[in-house]
């Protein structure tokens, strides 16, 4: 197994941990899906891999129809996605998904986290070029031979996939090559359980429990700000 699989080995019991937090997070997305390509998901396909994530996260459909309803209101704030970068204490790096509606106020929230929290707030590309930018897609196992499917989509620029301990074949490429699978999952009926977008650290640190409880301190506060979307790190599961 590669890096992709011990990421989401070590992330699986932490993403989307909250319910709620999760469908604020879905609702940001659709609004961004609907202002980007429209409301019609047959013509949308960021607004479709939205659409996805939300039923895997057990959200509501009635609870969808109406963020994406509210979503094509003129008056509707629309959210702008800013990459935030810093270190946490003992050199672990920090790079921050927001989705925000007043930059402002997200920059002011994140440097007193840092600040707080004997962190350091970063410059633009501070850290970024630590993290490998990737997408995946989770599709059910029923009928699928891994190998030779990993095979195949080469050619659509999949790099690694695996199975997952869910009955599901995790897929996953960088970032550029999302548009490519998804097109090519679609053409061959292969219905996607959710995808999404992840950040993997090129290295990772290992901390004592007493440093791994300071650098845990500081994620916790950026990742109860509502403008957060993901946080990523480079300290060892």
């Amino acid at each position: 197994m590669g890096r992709a699989f011990e990421f989401r080995k070590g992330r699986k019991m932490k993403r989307w941990s909250a319910m709620a937090k999760a469908f604020t997070r879905i609702g940001k997305d659709i609004v961004m899906a609907v202002k980007e390509g429209g409301p019609n998901p047959d013509a949308n396909s960021r607004l479709r891999a939205v659409i996805q994530n939300a039923k895997a996260a057990n959200m509501p459909k009635e609870n969808v129809e109406r963020a994406i309803k509210k979503a094509t209101d003129k008056d509707t704030a629309n959210y702008k996605e800013v990459l935030f970068e810093g270190y946490a204490p003992h050199g672990i790096a920090i790079l921050i998904e927001t989705a925000t509606d007043n930059n402002n106020r997200t920059v002011a929230n994140i440097r007193s986290y840092f600040n707080k929290c004997n962190g350091t707030f970063g410059t633009q590309g501070s850290v970024e070029f630590m993290f490998d930018h990737t997408c995946n897609f989770r599709i059910p196992a029923a009928g699928i031979d891994v190998e030779e499917m990993e095979l195949e989509f080469i050619d659509f620029g999949a790099e690694e996939i695996f199975a997952d301990d869910e009955e599901g074949v995790l897929i996953y490429a960088p970032f550029g090559s999302f548009g490519a699978i998804q097109k090519e999952l679609e053409n061959r009926n292969i219905e996607i359980l959710s995808s999404g977008f992840e950040r993997i650290p090129q290295i990772t640190k290992e901390l004592t429990e007493a440093e791994t409880a300071d650098v845990e301190k500081l994620l916790e506060k950026i990742e109860e700000d509502d403008d957060v979307q993901n946080v990523y790190h480079t300290m060892q599961e």
